[in-house]
């Protein structure tokens, strides 16, 4: 089975007012430096049979219709290689 994977962000224009609470409390907490956080989500789907480009079509349908809003959200679909081994392909951006 393979990986693919969804994130999903917020889009830049959006007020990320989770992120932003991080950002307050990481000099309280003595992490210095850090000028901004965004928040979001993670989706990791196994697939079963090869990942090819009708696979990826559906599964960036499955993200633009259910995993994302995409009025205020961006998101991107990338397949995972083996365990420990990265990404090995990055197909689409909202």
């Amino acid at each position: 089975m393979a990986r693919v994977v969804v994130d999903v962000m917020l889009k830049p224009e959006i007020l990320d007012p989770q992120g932003q609470a991080v950002q307050r409390a990481l000099p309280r907490l003595g992490f210095e430096g850090i000028a901004d956080v965004r928040q979001g989500k993670r989706f990791e789907l196994e697939v079963e049979g090869p990942v090819d480009d009708a696979a990826l079509a559906r599964i960036h349908e499955i993200a633009e219709t259910f995993l994302a809003n995409t009025v205020i959200e961006d998101f991107s679909v990338k397949v995972e290689a083996g365990e420990g081994a990265g990404v090995a392909a990055v197909k689409a951006e909202s």
